[in-house]
């Protein structure tokens, strides 16, 4: 590493904490929800190949799950494969099954964070149904940050669960059509949605350059706030994080009203 990257570095952290002592912990987000976009792009542009770039992404995730924790952050949702991804080719779905099955492995026996599955498990191989389950199992003791993997999951197809799962409540209740049409509001569907019982994502990060939804949460973030950042998932840095943080916190939310 030459001169002028050891100052570019330097300038760097000076400036991250700059920001960080700047930032009112009484306006962080409680829930961020990441939609963690470029690491197929970060690859490309290293020469590396995709598989590399997904495990660039994956080992950015406890560094991020850190920086949460040092800002009070209790909610965090980390899209890792959505329902589209299954289209991709299988010599990548297959390394990226792998690589994601890690990043649960590891995110439970870490011991700091709370994992819970987001998304439709039947659409995920049988192995990695299991390993979701036991993370869930071996973390619910946990007091730390509730980590949401979005795995399997998209907005559409979530809201077309937390209606069949209120059809299927109603039956099992004896309810019937009628009476649960007159009885159906914004708060049932919510009791049916994945994060039931969770708070809503007060701010929602895409990195890389993309600014679309592309269906992440859809009914949850109604109201959340967006933050767009130019960098690919696995060059995120905490000094990205606190910008996102600290304009978060420059925002006046005003709900619709």
């Amino acid at each position: 590493m030459n001169l002028r990257d050891n100052l570019r570095r330097l300038l760097v952290r000076f400036y991250a904490r700059r920001v960080e002592g700047h930032l009112d912990h009484t306006e962080v987000p409680k829930h961020i929800g990441v939609i963690m976009d470029g690491n197929r792009r970060w690859a490309k542009a290293a020469g590396s190949t995709t598989a590399q770039g997904h495990r660039a992404g994956a080992d950015k995730i406890e560094e991020f799950l850190g920086w949460c924790t040092e800002t009070d952050v209790e909610v965090v949702t980390l899209w890792l494969l959505s329902t589209d991804n299954f289209d991709r080719p299988q010599e990548e779905l297959g390394p990226l099954l792998g690589i994601i099955e890690n990043v649960v492995r590891s995110l439970a026996a870490d011991g700091r964070w709370r994992v819970h599955h987001v998304g439709t498990p039947d659409l995920l191989p049988a192995q990695m149904q299991t390993v979701l389950k036991e993370a869930e199992e071996s973390t619910a003791h946990v007091d730390g940050i509730l980590v949401n993997v979005a795995i399997g999951y998209g907005g559409r197809q979530e809201i077309a669960d937390a209606v069949r799962s209120m059809l299927h409540d109603a039956h099992d209740k004896g309810i019937s059509l009628e009476e649960l049409a007159e009885s159906v509001d914004i708060d049932m569907i919510g009791r049916h949605l994945y994060t039931s019982d969770q708070p809503d994502p007060d701010l929602v990060i895409r990195t890389s350059g993309e600014q679309r939804l592309s269906g992440f949460m859809l009914w949850q973030t109604a109201h959340s706030e967006y933050y767009f950042c130019e960098v690919f998932w696995p060059a995120f840095r905490k000094v990205d994080f606190l910008r996102a943080m600290r304009d978060y916190a420059a925002r006046h939310r005003r709900y619709g009203g």
